[in-house]
């Protein structure tokens, strides 16, 4: 529409990174990366050159944001325990010793609640087929979508246990 600002406008649904500069691009592309690719078919899903993606994906390996897998062509993935690193960080930053503390508590309480109602200690321990088919109220669905919430407050404790002791430092003392 001519003369409408539409700088402060999401970007449209069906290409969200499109109006990103090419290092923005390429950092979203990474970020849904799950297994080696090469910098060709990275920049093929930009849409810029492969020299450019090699660049910055070479610059986002010695940042261990990527993982650089050396072969004939050299692959690059994303680096999973960076973004865990960057999220143990973050909530250390983001949250006082006490806080961590009753969040963990909170998770804890949740997953004692998991393990009360499907009787087990950790979700691979449900038979989920088995779980949905001796109960009149939980769904195949609704099974599957409990234990895949279960294992997520799992981790969730996890970073947020290490984010507590990174918090409190080697002494346990609590600060802020």
């Amino acid at each position: 529409m001519p003369g409408t600002d539409t700088s402060d406008s999401p970007p449209p649904f069906d290409d969200p990174f499109s109006s990103g500069d090419v290092e923005q691009q390429l950092y979203a592309t990474v970020l849904q990366t799950r297994s080696p690719r090469t910098a060709g078919a990275i920049a093929e899903d930009v849409e810029c050159d492969p020299k450019t993606a090699r660049k910055y994906l070479r610059w986002f390996a010695e940042l261990g944001i990527v993982t650089e897998h050396d072969g004939h062509p050299t692959t690059y993935e994303r680096n999973d325990a960076y973004f865990e690193w960057r999220r143990i960080n973050q909530l250390a930053t983001e949250y006082t010793a006490d806080e961590l503390i009753q969040q963990v508590n909170d998770l804890t309480t949740t997953i004692e609640q998991y393990q009360q109602r499907y009787d087990a200690e950790t979700p691979s321990d449900v038979d989920a087929l088995a779980t949905a088919n001796s109960s009149d109220d939980r769904t195949i669905d609704d099974v599957y979508s409990d234990l895949g919430d279960w294992e997520t407050v799992r981790r969730e404790r996890q970073l947020h246990e290490q984010a507590r002791q990174q918090r409190t430092g080697a002494s346990g003392r609590a600060s802020g």
